[in-house]
């Protein structure tokens, strides 16, 4: 990697803190697949991670003495790369969450727009603070999330909900409903 000593310092610390960007991004989507128990993904994300890592690291370490701002650029890099890991695990959304609903009032017309947007609702009957509450559970992937949640809160605007992340689950009712739900379901009319 003689080229690179060749570069203005200006252009390495650019370099560097791209470089520590995707690496921390990497790390980043890493630790959520090791958390969500992606093992196969993680081992793939943690070799490239490091491998930047080491990269971006000898370039600091045999230059820092000629050029400081590459401690900064390495450090920025690092600071930026949270960010835009977060960002990037945000958007990919991966894994299942399970979202429970607390409804003070009657909750069938809840139940049934979801089971007819394709979701699974199951409910039961609780006791709050304020009398009988109906909560309504329901397992959906992360992003199906914001659909589940624009249905509910159209049609009970001050409802109370929690959405929390599944670790583990069983086969039994991870597929999908056997009948066409949704937009699916016009093209299965008679």
């Amino acid at each position: 990697m003689e080229w690179l000593s060749e570069l203005s310092p200006w252009v390495l610390a650019l370099l560097i803190f791209l470089v520590r960007m995707v690496d921390v991004s990497i790390g980043t989507l890493r630790t959520i697949c090791v958390v969500q128990g992606r093992m196969g993904l993680s081992v793939v994300l943690g070799f490239f991670e490091v491998l930047i890592w080491i990269a971006a690291l000898s370039q600091v370490i045999m230059g820092v003495s000629d050029s400081p701002m590459l401690m900064v650029a390495y450090a920025g890099g690092f600071a930026l790369g949270n960010a835009v890991g977060i960002g990037l695990e945000r958007k990919l959304a991966l894994g299942s969450v399970v979202v429970r609903i607390i409804a003070q009032e009657d909750d069938s017309e809840i139940v049934r727009t979801l089971r007819t947007s394709g979701f699974r609702a199951t409910t039961f009957e609780g006791e709050g603070v304020e009398g009988p509450v109906d909560l309504i559970y329901v397992r959906c992937s992360r992003r199906e999330v914001t659909k589940l949640l624009k249905i509910v809160k159209f049609l009970k605007p001050n409802v109370f909900y929690t959405v929390e992340p599944v670790q583990e689950q069983s086969e039994r009712f991870a597929e999908a409903l056997p009948h066409a739900t949704g937009w699916r379901a016009v093209f299965k009319m008679k």
